[in-house]
C-alpha cells in the first residue's frame, strides 16, 4: 500500500473536528486531568453522561506519575482499593490497611478505561476562563496550552456544559477564574479560596471527601484542588483520596443530572 501524506493529514483533522464540534454542548466539562479527574471522568461516562475532560498539559495523570520522589509507587488505603480493584490494577498488601501499587499501571489503566467508558480526552487545551449565565457557570472557555505558554493574545473559543469540575490539582485553577474575575462568594468558610495548609495526609485524606462539593452554582471541586479551596492540608503520595473525591463528584452529578 502506497501512503498519502494528504490522506493522512485529512484524516487527523478531520476526526479531530468531529471529536471537537461534538463537545461543544455536554453534560460535564472537567478541567484536569489527574486520577480525581479521570476517576471523576471515568464514572460519569460510565453512567451514561456526554462527558469530556481538558488537560493542559501533553500527558494525563497529574502527580500520580512520579509516585512519591520519583519512586514510581503510590500509597492507597483499605477504603479506597475497591476502585483500583475495578480498574484491575495490582496492588500489594504491605501493613494491614496500606496497599502499594506501580503509578504508571494506575494512569496508563485509569486513563484507558476512562476512555473506553466513553470520557472524551482532550489534551493541550487550557482553561482561560468560565462561561457565566444568571443560573452561574455554564461552561468553559478554551484555548491552546501553547498560546497560554506563549503568551500570546489570540482569542478563546466556549463550550457548554450543564455541570464544571475543577480537578486541576494544587492551583485549583478554574475557580481561581472565578474568584478574581466575579469576585464571586464561595461555599467556603470564608467565602474565597482557602489556600492548603502544609502536608498532613490522615487529615488531608478524610477532609477532600468532605471538601468535594459544589463550591459555585454549576462549578464543583475534587481532588487536591478541593482541599486547597477549602484550606486543608495536602497528602503527598498517598492517593486513595483522590480516587474517592473523583469517584464523590461522580456520584453527585450523576444524582443531579440523571
Amino acid at each position: 500500500m502506497k501512503l498519502d501524506d494528504i490522506i493522512v493529514s485529512k484524516a487527523i483533522i478531520e476526526g479531530f473536528m468531529e471529536d471537537f464540534l461534538d463537545y461543544t454542548d455536554m453534560d460535564v466539562a472537567i478541567g484536569g486531568g489527574g486520577p480525581a479527574g479521570l476517576t471523576a471522568g471515568y464514572y460519569l461516562a460510565k453512567a451514561g453522561l456526554k462527558v469530556a475532560l481538558f488537560e493542559k498539559k501533553l500527558s494525563m495523570g497529574g502527580g500520580m506519575w512520579g509516585g512519591g520522589m520519583m519512586f514510581n509507587k503510590i500509597v492507597i488505603q483499605e477504603e479506597s482499593k475497591h476502585i483500583l480493584d475495578e480498574f484491575g490494577i495490582g496492588t500489594k498488601i504491605y501493613e494491614e490497611g496500606y496497599y502499594v501499587a506501580d503509578s504508571i499501571e494506575c494512569v496508563s489503566t485509569i486513563c484507558s478505561e476512562a476512555c473506553k467508558a466513553g470520557l472524551k480526552i482532550f489534551n493541550l487545551m487550557a482553561i482561560e476562563d468560565v462561561m457565566m449565565r444568571d443560573k452561574g457557570v455554564e461552561g468553559i472557555v478554551l484555548n491552546w496550552a501553547a498560546v497560554e505558554m506563549g503568551g500570546l493574545h489570540v482569542d478563546p473559543l466556549t463550550v457548554r456544559s450543564k455541570a464544571v469540575i475543577d480537578a486541576t490539582g494544587h492551583p485549583c485553577e478554574v475557580v481561581k477564574i472565578l474568584e478574581n474575575k466575579m469576585e464571586v462568594e464561595l461555599l467556603t468558610e470564608t467565602g474565597k479560596i482557602m489556600g492548603e495548609k502544609s502536608m498532613w495526609a490522615d487529615k488531608a485524606e478524610s477532609q477532600v471527601m468532605d471538601n468535594t462539593t459544589e463550591i459555585y452554582p454549576g462549578l464543583y471541586v475534587t481532588g487536591m484542588a478541593a482541599n486547597a479551596v477549602h484550606g486543608s492540608p495536602r497528602m503527598g503520595p498517598i492517593f486513595g483520596g483522590m480516587l474517592l473525591s473523583g469517584e464523590k463528584v461522580a456520584q453527585m452529578l450523576i444524582e443531579k443530572l440523571k
